[in-house]
């Protein structure tokens, strides 16, 4: 599937990535490399992970619910990924749900043997591909729509490996980073408009491909470049091949991996994540002022933006609110009422910081406000004499189809509200956003700022980068249905 899913975790307002992927070819023990470049990258998906590795003719694989540490941390398991190359995977399921079966890599034995893959990202017309090869007689094993790759990828008559994945990928819309394996290669690839990211590094001649630099730094690995949008790098014994399976085109790398998604610690397309978030921050102080008293961070992804907002006003930045680090993704609540207890399970108001305070919370975005308006009010409650909230990116007003994890178009706050009713709603004595114009100069810098190129910022703007070919054909068959009702 590829519209939004149930998935979205509603009790921390949070957009969610769907996952990263790590892939290394030509290092001893390349598996318990790919286990500490996964822990890295455990940010983008806490639902589940895998590891895939080869070793003597054969494939051995280790997938699992749960974080990398529960399950790839016992040396005899990691024994058991035997092999000099390695991809791995962690996840979160906004296409298909959260079992063991969808869990990646995924893997096949197609003709001329074996191929393992893992992607990042969601695939716009994955619902039609899937329909279209069922009803040729493919049998398809899970509900991810990554396997529709695999099955494209299986289907195909070309005789190599690679050119058979890349006839899948020429049949792919939307957005994905893969990485793939056979018994011979380590393959990196990157949709056509790069909205998903991709690196690849180097370490003592293996050869690293990760979601984000991160996780190269994690391992010791010197970064080399980002692996092109439209390209596929193939790394054999004989060195690596780039081969470019996409006319070029003007990239639209995803606005949110900047906002909220990547490390701060990673660098996409040159660009610090950190200093682009302080960045966001010192704009915001510009674009909606406030006459307080501390700058406090919605803890964690609010702390840099909170950080260049204080730093431009010249009013301290302190923590007002605690995060509990150790809390966990899941919570029993056996009753309603105790429902509202999710957010100080999480986040916990430091009164000591807060009262008697003019006080404005930095949050990187708001999404559905549910969060947004408990953290307003347990801030209230520890003393705090006003409250203000800033957004660090524009208001969210249309739902993704790339991979990440939010509400449809209707349970976004902004998509029908405008900021003042939204202000009444947090209850919070003013509320401001990041202006779209201010991202661009927060992200790309005031160097770069007039030769930025396009983001992919339909999350403000409603202008999808790709084609929406499962969503537009849901939509025409619900308006076919209701005609249908009326006419009837």
């Amino acid at each position: 599937m590829n519209l939004p899913t149930l998935t979205y975790d509603a009790a921390t307002d949070r957009a969610r990535e769907e996952c990263g992927v790590f892939g290394v070819r030509g290092a001893d023990e390349a598996a318990v490399l790919c286990a500490f470049g996964l822990h890295a990258l455990q940010h983008r998906g806490q639902e589940a992970c895998g590891i895939t590795s080869y070793n003597e003719g054969r494939f051995h694989s280790e997938r699992h619910l749960g974080l990398v540490g529960d399950h790839f941390t016992d040396p005899k398991r990691l024994a058991g990924l035997a092999g000099a190359v390695a991809i791995g995977h962690v996840r979160y399921s906004t296409s298909g749900g959260a079992v063991l079966r969808n869990v990646q890599p995924l893997y096949a034995d197609v003709r001329g043997g074996g191929v393992a893959l893992a992607h990042n990202g969601n695939l716009t017309n994955a619902r039609a591909l899937r329909e279209e090869l069922t009803n040729q007689g493919a049998i398809f094993q899970s509900t991810s729509d990554t396997e529709v790759i695999l099955q494209l990828a299986a289907k195909s008559r070309k005789t190599k490996a690679v050119d058979r994945l890349i006839a899948a990928l020429r049949q792919v819309e939307g957005a994905f980073a893969l990485v793939a394996m056979t018994n011979d290669k380590l393959v990196g690839a990157r949709d056509p408009l790069g909205i998903r990211p991709l690196v690849m590094g180097k370490l003592d001649g293996a050869v690293i491909f990760a979601s984000e630099t991160c996780a190269l730094d994690m391992i010791g690995a010197t970064f080399l470049r980002e692996v092109e949008p439209g390209e596929m790098v193939i790394a054999t014994d004989e060195g690596i091949e780039s081969r470019r399976y996409a006319p070029a085109v003007p990239a639209r790398p995803c606005a949110f991996e900047y906002i909220y998604f990547a490390r701060p610690d990673s660098v996409i397309d040159g660009i610090s994540v950190y200093e682009a978030r302080k960045r966001m921050g010192r704009r915001l102080a510009e674009e909606a002022p406030a006459d307080i008293d501390v700058v406090v961070p919605v803890p964690d992804s609010g702390m840099a933006a909170a950080l260049g907002f204080a730093e431009a006003i010249g009013k301290p930045f302190d923590l007002g609110i605690i995060r509990a680090h150790f809390a966990g993704r899941t919570f029993i609540q056996p009753t309603q009422a105790k429902r509202d207890l999710g957010v100080r399970r999480k986040h916990s108001a430091n009164a000591s910081v807060l009262k008697g305070q003019r006080v404005l919370l930095v949050d990187d975005s708001i999404v559905r406000g549910t969060t947004s308006k408990k953290i307003v009010a347990m801030v209230r409650e520890a003393g705090a004499k006003e409250v203000h909230m800033r957004s660090a990116c524009p208001p969210i007003t249309h739902p993704d189809f790339y991979g990440i994890d939010m509400p449809m178009r209707e349970e976004l706050m902004a998509a029908s509200h405008d900021p003042e009713r939204m202000r009444a709603m947090l209850e919070a004595d003013s509320l401001g956003f990041l202006s779209v114009e201010g991202l661009y100069w927060a992200v790309r810098g005031e160097a770069r700022n007039d030769a930025r190129p396009q983001l992919a910022d339909h999350y403000f703007t409603g202008d999808y980068p790709t084609r929406l070919a499962d969503r537009d054909r849901s939509q025409s068959d619900k308006e076919t249905q209701l005609s249908f009702l009326v006419d009837a």
